[in-house]
């Protein structure tokens, strides 16, 4: 939860390692992409340590859709919380069918612009890891190593036991599925499986939690891409790197609660924004 103080300053909570701004700064919001590009080249080549903090946005034009938007996923299905997940088998297996259903959609996608960019700006040093609210693989698939691609919401490419944390192939999860047309539970411990990502209700994973958290202080650009900054505590993080002396930019098309803090706005379509970056 957040509240704005009088003087114009900001206090986090939650998390236990977001603090109070100072007074609000004026932030630049772009007019035009062009004004946006030349002057977010001028703070990347100014930069020593970037680090991206991307959510569903960037995604979007390779087909995968977001969540929050008109015809986005929870405009068409309600949000199964993982205390449900765990209490009902009916639940486990509606998720599963949800999970099956999106198949094609994650195989065909493939990284966009918006991806391919950062993936340039992390070949050449300036990147040292991504910081993803994304579950759909993209980054890692754009020339990300796997280590450095800190998933804060999981990754929606495989299956774990939630209670051992052993890993499945999807395949076996749908073998198992259609065989049985339940949902199946793990093979070691007998602990439902589901999708390696954090649903409503579960524990962040701390490990992440934690790289996201030096990352953030140790950057001297933090760019967030298409999050609507508003699911917590990863929200956060824009704050943490703004509070901890980065430059921080936002490009998203809608407005987020953060824009005031940041030195930076463009709302302009992200592969435009981008797609100059690619290859450099």
């Amino acid at each position: 939860m957040s509240c704005l103080f009088s003087d114009g300053s900001k206090w986090q909570s939650g998390c236990g390692m977001f603090a109070r701004f100072g007074p609000r700064i004026v932030s630049v919001i772009t007019s035009d992409i062009r004004s946006g590009v030349e002057q977010l080249g001028d703070m990347i080549a100014a930069a020593s340590v970037i680090v991206p903090f991307t959510g569903a946005g960037i995604s979007t034009e390779c087909g995968i859709p977001d969540f929050r938007s008109p015809g986005g996923l929870w405009s068409r299905h309600r949000p199964i919380p993982f205390d449900e997940f765990v209490a009902s088998a009916e639940a486990r297996e509606e998720a599963w069918r949800r999970r099956f259903a999106m198949e094609p959609t994650f195989a065909a996608a493939k990284p966009g612009r918006g991806h391919r960019a950062l993936a340039s700006l992390y070949k050449v040093g300036k990147i040292p890891a991504v910081v993803t609210q994304n579950i759909d693989n993209l980054h890692q698939l754009s020339g990300f190593a796997e280590d450095h691609v800190v998933e804060l919401h999981g990754n929606t490419t495989y299956a774990r036991c939630i209670g051992c944390s052993q890993a499945y192939d999807l395949k076996w999860v749908r073998e198992c599925f259609d065989a049985s047309g339940c949902a199946p539970d793990c093979t070691i411990c007998a602990e439902p499986v589901k999708t390696a990502t954090i649903s409503f209700g579960q524990a962040m994973p701390d490990e992440a939690m934690r790289r996201a958290t030096d990352l953030a202080q140790q950057c001297d650009l933090f760019i967030a891409i298409g999050s609507s900054l508003v699911v917590w505590p990863a929200a956060g993080f824009p704050m943490l790197a703004k509070n901890s002396g980065a430059r921080l930019v936002i490009i998203n098309n809608e407005p987020t609660e953060q824009d005031d803090i940041a030195d930076l706005v463009i709302r302009h379509d992200i592969g435009e924004t981008l797609g100059p970056f690619v290859g450099n």
